[in-house]
């Protein structure tokens, strides 16, 4: 980077609430039971969709119908990290980063032509699947099951008329977005940009996509070391976290408070070939991180909780420790929070700014992502002067 960014504000809503209060209390305790759904999604428990005054930031019926729930969270979650950062009126020129999911699929839907279909030869089924998906998707909600549809609804309900770019691919569309945000600001390509994600955990399409791939934990809610100690699964998690970025420079201009500021941030793609795995990419994307680590830095993990990428991140944190400085506290958000997918990383980057910001944390914050399967990310996060 050859400006530095800074964090000026965050907007964060997950199942133990919304704003800074909830998340430092759960940080502080760790102890502390998360807010959990375990029966209205069973066998899979899920960290719920908190109680949001939606209209605070998404003011219009009209818009919020038009809505899905999870862009709904995203929006609000947007509005809150404006307004933490006192940034209304720079909207205007604000860019905007979002990682998004695929959006909403109509479960009872999808249940009522599956079972029209079942008994029918394909030569028969195909002409009335066709018949049945042109009759049974109202063009409004086909338009709001659209990825770009979040950035979308940012831009009309607050007014963010900057550059706008979707990434999806899960953990790693999150990772990236922050990662491209903060360089595109760095290297002078303007001065202050809006990044996050929304991720809705109670969504029986998505919980059955992930528990066929083998991820998701079964019955009641478990910490992290517990579910390693049994195989391994993630509990998924409900959260909209973005942040506003800006350079130094900007920030201070306009007269700013920074909590917190990126030192460094990395991200990489799997290769699925060789020895490419999730601790060697780690390993390497730690390469330009290792020496500006001070001895005391605490870790905030974005380990999902499935079994190999637990042991992966287990891995490279060891080979940090091994190599120095002497590591500090390691706080896993999959036990306050869950595990957010889209939302994932900026959440954890939003809960190492909180943290920071109080002024007793360590001295460095690194925060990790690694997804279900892959997506490794690394951030390390300073208090303002914080540099060495």
């Amino acid at each position: 980077m050859t400006e530095p960014v800074w964090i000026t504000g965050i907007g964060l809503a997950s199942s133990l609430g919304e704003g800074a209060a909830p998340h430092l209390a759960a940080l502080s305790e760790p102890a502390a039971r998360p807010v959990l759904d375990e029966t209205g999604f069973a066998p899979f428990p899920v960290h719920p969709l908190p109680a949001l005054e939606i209209e605070r930031q998404i003011p219009k019926r009209s818009d919020q119908r038009q809505m899905e729930a999870w862009q709904r969270l995203g929006t609000y979650a947007a509005g809150l990290a404006i307004d933490d950062a006192g940034a209304r009126d720079l909207v205007s020129n604000m860019h905007l980063m979002v990682a998004a999911g695929g959006g909403e699929r109509d479960p009872r839907l999808d249940e009522a032509i599956a079972a029209d279909l079942a008994p029918l030869p394909p030569a028969e089924a195909a002409p009335l699947l066709n018949q049945r998906l042109t009759s049974g998707l109202r063009p409004t909600l086909f338009l709001a099951q659209l990825p770009n549809l979040l950035a979308g609804n940012i831009s009309v309900v607050h007014g963010v008329t900057g550059s706008s770019r979707t990434f999806m691919g899960e953990e790693q569309a999150a990772a990236d977005a922050v990662r491209i945000a903060a360089a595109r600001l760095a290297e002078g390509r303007g001065g202050i940009a809006l990044v996050g994600g929304a991720y809705l955990a109670g969504r029986w399409d998505l919980l059955l996509l992930y528990s066929l791939g083998g991820a998701l934990w079964r019955g009641a809610w478990a910490p992290l070391a517990e579910r390693m100690r049994r195989g391994g699964g993630a509990v998924l998690g409900t959260a909209g976290a973005f942040l506003v970025l800006e350079t130094e420079s900007h920030a201070r201009a306009r007269g700013a408070r920074g909590l917190a500021r990126i030192a460094a941030l990395a991200t990489g793609a799997a290769r699925r070939r060789g020895e490419d795995t999730a601790r060697a990419s780690a390993n390497r994307l730690a390469e330009r991180i290792r020496p500006l680590l001070r001895e005391g830095y605490a870790v905030i993990s974005g380990a999902s909780g499935v079994a190999e990428s637990m042991a992966e991140e287990s891995g490279f944190l060891a080979d940090l420790r091994d190599a120095g400085p002497a590591q500090g506290p390691v706080r896993h958000s999959a036990d306050l929070i869950g595990h957010t997918l889209e939302a994932a990383f900026p959440a954890n980057l939003a809960l190492a700014a909180l943290a920071l910001g109080q002024g007793k944390a360590p001295p460095q914050i690194l925060v990790t992502g690694f997804g279900l399967w892959r997506g490794e990310a690394l951030a390390l996060v300073e208090p303002i002067g914080g540099a060495a």
